[in-house]
């Protein structure tokens, strides 16, 4: 029997997937505990419908996903930190004050867990850190770290 899963079920599939499931299990377990729906033509069409949509927001997220790296690719951060005559920082410029230091001189919101560092910046100098924009997208944001 053929049936579309509303939610994740495991050994059987994701939510929005069509599914073969044996006719007993289908109808005494997963159709009556709201897990699937049975695939009539109606629902079918309503599922296509449906796996329409979320293409197109996929689709549109990548794009604007894909405007957000362009924009970042296009901006030198400056940054200032405590730091001694030899160009060490006293601290270090972590993922966080990047985050806030973006919304404050480029008005971007960016969180700080896309920020991905491999190590905190500890040297004054041009650093480059990555963005993680979209799990398939990533920028590389110029940060120039200077010290008073």
């Amino acid at each position: 029997m053929k049936i579309i899963l509303l939610k994740d079920y495991k050994n059987v599939g994701k939510a929005g997937e069509m599914v073969e499931a044996k006719d007993g299990y289908a109808r005494n377990y997963l159709l009556p505990r709201n897990i699937a729906i049975e695939a009539t033509p109606e629902n079918v069409e309503n599922w296509k419908e449906e796996q329409a949509r979320l293409e197109e927001e996929e689709r549109l997220a990548l794009q604007g996903a894909q405007e957000l790296k362009e924009k970042l690719e296009g901006i030198t951060l400056e940054l200032e930190g405590k730091g001694g005559a030899t160009g060490k920082l006293f601290g270090s410029v972590t993922n966080a004050e990047i985050s806030k230091a973006l919304l404050k001189q480029e008005k971007l919101s960016v969180d700080k867990k896309k920020i991905e560092l491999k190590e905190p910046i500890k040297t004054a100098g041009l650093h480059q850190v990555e963005v993680r924009v979209y799990p398939e997208v990533v920028a590389t944001l110029k940060v120039n770290v200077q010290t008073k």
